[in-house]
């Protein structure tokens, strides 16, 4: 048997249980699944004897440096704003670190001590950031070894509930926060459209929203996510004159998030009559003082909003439906959660989860405009479907856990020994990770037209 490895899981959420499952495969892991809570990685342990659940705070930068430091490999799967200081720590007593999330600023700062400690970094590397790296990267090359260019880059990603959980108005369902979702939907965005930058504000994102078709059977529209102008230099296509990469949702979401936009309720500024210790208040008397009007008569109520968020004909009819299925028109009590923002992520929640048996899906496509070297023109696809499996493992946690244990796996086994902080950006990298993921079945399909 191999020497034994030790490997640090920081985090027991959703995504946990796809990369601890790929992990204990190999006879030579020994896993501590570390949380706040110790019950959480106690439940994901099942007893196996080599996962042991430890408690950690990792706010205590003592007691996160000793747990680090008894193990070869660190998997941070908290939130990325504890990265920098899970890499310091890592850096410090030669330990490697993987994460599935976007390099920031202050992890980037840890590149040439990584190096200088001959620590491996790897970030970027669940499905959105991930999957979509390695195929563009792969389409890419493939591309520039037959002497081509890409002249545009559009991708798009989603992660929704399958079509017969997508039953009701936003077409959405929650798998983590909802309040992390609306933020989103703040965000500025950038992108290159025909060699020049495209600025979105946050507050007309919705507003760029447009059909996105993939598959006949779905009916998507697809809006930008923030900065995608550093992708030409990131996946070494400068030629490229459009570069996109967006969400996806299903169709209809984008009308009904403008409308909660125009109605006020993704601001989270705090409001008295939503404090935890104000008086209970309805829905329909918070939805009058959100549109400033007195009353609060549903049918003027209603004609209210409509002007306010100019809704109108049969899309403005499914916004006002969506609305009354939430409640703002009754008398029914909110939750007070200080602000309209987290109010209304109360009702969301409460609402809009997956139930017992409802399968979640992730879609991924990257459509390429190309111009092969002798100058003829062709539009390649790569595209992935995922489908979660009902009261098991969602398609999300598969999609971004597996990857992430397979590329702790690869360095390992040394099979991953570039030093620095990484993310999958070329074809070295690229390439030994699709081979291993397509043997756990998850892949995305080329085509080209």
């Amino acid at each position: 048997m191999a020497a034994e490895k030790k490997i640090l899981l920081l985090g027991a959420g959703y995504v946990a249980g796809p990369c601890l499952k790929y992990l204990l495969r190999r006879e030579e892991n020994v896993i501590s699944i570390a949380s706040r809570r110790v019950e959480n990685g106690k439940k994901l342990a099942d007893g196996h004897p080599r996962v042991h659940p430890i408690s950690l705070d990792v706010h205590d930068d003592a007691a996160l440096e000793a747990a680090i430091a008894k193990h070869d490999i660190v998997i941070s799967l908290i939130p990325y704003t504890h990265h920098a200081r899970v890499i310091n720590a890592a850096v410090k007593h030669k330990k490697h670190v993987v994460t599935t999330s976007y390099v920031s600023p202050a992890m980037e700062a840890f590149d040439q001590a990584a190096k200088d400690a001959g620590v491996t970094v790897f970030n970027e590397i669940g499905v959105d950031p991930g999957i979509d790296h390695l195929y563009a990267i792969k389409t890419i090359d493939e591309v520039h070894k037959e002497g081509g260019k890409i002249l545009s880059f559009l991708s798009y990603c989603g992660g929704l509930p399958a079509p017969e959980a997508s039953n009701n108005p936003l077409g959405y369902k929650f798998s983590w926060s909802s309040r992390g979702v609306l933020l989103a939907l703040r965000n500025n965005a950038r992108y290159l459209k025909d060699g020049q930058v495209v600025d979105v504000p946050g507050p007309q994102l919705m507003d760029s929203a447009t059909p996105i078709y993939i598959y006949p059977a779905f009916a998507f529209e697809g809006y930008p996510n923030r900065d995608s102008t550093p992708y030409n230099k990131r996946y070494n296509i400068p030629e490229c004159q459009t570069v996109l990469r967006g969400t996806l949702r299903y169709q209809g979401f984008p009308t009904f998030v403008k409308a909660l936009v125009a109605l006020g309720f993704l601001n989270d500024e705090e409001q008295p009559h939503l404090k935890q210790d104000a008086d209970p208040i309805s829905w329909k008397a918070v939805l009058a003082k959100a549109v400033g009007v007195t009353t609060t008569n549903a049918t003027d109520l209603v004609e209210t909003v409509k002007a306010k968020a100019n809704l109108q004909g049969d899309a403005g009819a499914r916004v006002l439906h969506g609305l009354r299925w939430l409640g703002f028109f009754s008398d029914t009590e909110v939750h007070r959660r200080g602000n309209l923002l987290d109010t209304l992520c109360a009702t969301l929640e409460e609402k809009m989860q997956f139930l017992p048996g409802e399968r979640d899906m992730v879609m991924l496509q990257h459509k390429f405009e190309v111009e092969l070297k002798d100058g003829t023109r062709q539009t390649r696809t790569s595209t992935g479907l995922w489908f979660g499996e009902p009261n098991g493992d969602t398609a999300m946690a598969v999609t971004v856990g597996v990857p992430c244990a397979i590329t702790t796996q690869l360095i390992l086994d040394g099979k991953i020994q570039r030093k620095g902080v990484l993310a999958p950006m070329d074809p070295e990298l690229c390439y030994p990770l699709i081979e291993a993921l397509e043997k756990e079945g998850i892949k995305m399909e080329d085509e080209i037209f």
